[in-house]
């Protein structure tokens, strides 16, 4: 009887690790991640300052590029990379109308005002 109960304490407990291990895995996804594509961000910190941003979706085709002049964009703030979402999505939905690359058409610098 003592050993019954010895195995059933450790199949409780194993099974509860489990069930822990798998929740811990099923991580969310933060907000500023698009479902429709994602983002680069190249800076030139060097002389002039100015950052360049490219808009790609999911099949990794480059759809919008803008260079912004004289400014950086500090992506760690949350409020920026919210803004870059918002940027992308609207640069994807434009591309999917006519397939054709864009470049500056101050898609980034309306979004960041």
């Amino acid at each position: 009887m003592k050993k019954m109960l010895l195995i059933l304490a450790i199949v409780i407990t194993a099974t509860s690790f489990k069930a822990k291990a798998q929740e811990e895995s099923a991580a969310k996804t933060p907000k500023w991640i698009s479902d429709k594509g994602y983002w680069v961000l190249e800076d030139n910190k060097k002389g002039n300052s100015f950052s360049v941003i490219n808009f790609y979706n999911n099949d990794n085709q480059l759809v919008y590029r803008e260079k912004l002049i004289g400014s950086t964009l500090n992506i760690k703030k949350k409020k920026t990379l919210m803004k870059l979402k918002d940027a992308l999505e609207t640069a994807i939905v434009a591309w999917e109308g006519n397939h054709t690359l864009r470049e500056n058409e101050a898609i980034v610098a309306k979004v960041m005002q």
